[in-house]
């Protein structure tokens, strides 16, 4: 039985963490690996072996807690495991409970993991370009800060995400970044006729500085690039195929 890879940030220090790939997992085929995605076709015995493996090699005897992720800026607070049917939509969570695994899913967007340890709450959000552009990541911000953070203290880490040299955007993608901020040109550098070249780690990285956290860790890793690695929902479009894989990243207090 392969291992899962566990890959952990400095930035989030003694906090249990971990951004997770598709290696460690029971999926086969086009799925082959540590899918945890209910919304592939992927199949269900096999995402939820491959869900509990993830929780266990992150945080052990907890209770994985996820979302209906919806491309929002969203963020809810967790204080107990709720229902898969009644999962709340929304795009990042927050908690200060020990023993609950917050877990993010992802396939090129990127996952950001938050904490305060001082304080021990932590966060998770899913930060695509709509809910990066949105301000997912200052919603998770605020939410943690509502049960008691601060955000000079709050550590966060960027994990596996699709990389500026795999994400090819059109001109009108670009022109709504610089609508919001004309410096956000410069996360974009130009492409093939028509196109540009879009840095959404260096982006989220940018946001996340300007919120004032204490500090913040990109990981540099490009989903799309690693296939061996990483799923990736670029690459399987490119590629036509029917389905795709999720990874996922979970942070939690013990």
């Amino acid at each position: 039985m392969s291992t899962v890879e566990v890959h952990r940030a400095a930035a989030l220090g003694g906090v249990a963490h971990g951004f997770l790939g598709r290696r460690g997992g029971v999926s086969e085929g086009i799925h082959a690996g540590l899918n945890v995605g209910a919304g592939s076709s992927d199949d269900r015995a096999a995402i939820a072996e491959n869900r509990a493996r993830a929780t266990n090699a992150v945080l052990p005897d907890a209770t994985l807690v996820t979302v209906y992720q919806v491309h929002s800026a969203d963020a809810v607070t967790v204080i107990a495991p709720f229902a898969d049917d009644l999962r709340p939509h929304a795009d990042a969570i927050v908690t200060d409970r020990p023993g609950l695994a917050l877990g993010i899913l992802t396939a090129d967007c990127a996952p950001v993991l938050f904490a305060d340890a001082d304080a021990a709450i932590v966060g998770a959000a899913h930060a695509g370009w709509k809910g990066a552009i949105g301000g997912v990541t200052d919603a998770t911000i605020v939410a943690m800060e509502a049960i008691g953070a601060d955000r000079s203290r709050i550590h966060a880490a960027i994990g596996p995400c699709i990389a500026r040299s795999s994400y090819e955007v059109d001109a009108q993608f670009l022109a709504r970044f610089l609508v919001q901020d004309r410096a956000n040109e410069r996360f974009f550098v130009e492409g093939r006729p028509g196109h540009h070249q879009f840095d959404l780690e260096a982006y989220v990285a940018h946001r996340l500085a300007a919120a004032g956290l204490g500090r913040v860790e990109a990981m540099g890793m490009d989903t799309y690039a690693h296939e061996d690695r990483f799923f990736s929902y670029r690459r399987a479009t490119h590629r036509g195929e029917p389905s795709y894989g999720r990874q996922i990243s979970i942070i939690g207090l013990k």
